[in-house]
C-alpha cells in the first residue's frame, strides 16, 4: 500500500518487487500514479500465490480493508 505524500490518498496493487515498482510510481512511470507522486510505502504483505494475493488486494480496497489499514 502505498501513500501520496500530495493528496495523502492511498494506493494498493500487488508486485513481486515492491521496492523496484515504488521506484516505478515515484519516478512517475506509471500513468494513473503520476501526478500524485512522491509517494511512500505505508504497508506490504507477502502472499504465498498470485490467487491470494489479489483477494487480499480486493479486501484493502473495501470498507473493511479501508478501516483495518486506518487502525494501524
Amino acid at each position: 500500500m502505498l501513500q501520496s505524500l500530495v493528496d495523502h490518498k492511498h494506493y494498493t496493487g500487488l508486485s513481486s518487487d515492491v521496492e523496484k515498482r515504488l521506484k516505478m510510481h515515484n519516478d512517475g512511470k506509471v500513468q494513473s500514479t503520476k501526478r500524485r507522486r512522491p509517494f511512500i510505502l505505508i504497508y506490504q504483505e507477502v502472499a504465498k500465490t498470485l490467487v491470494e494475493a489479489r483477494k487480499r488486494k480486493k479486501y484493502f480496497k473495501s470498507a473493511a480493508g479501508r478501516r483495518f489499514l486506518k487502525r494501524l
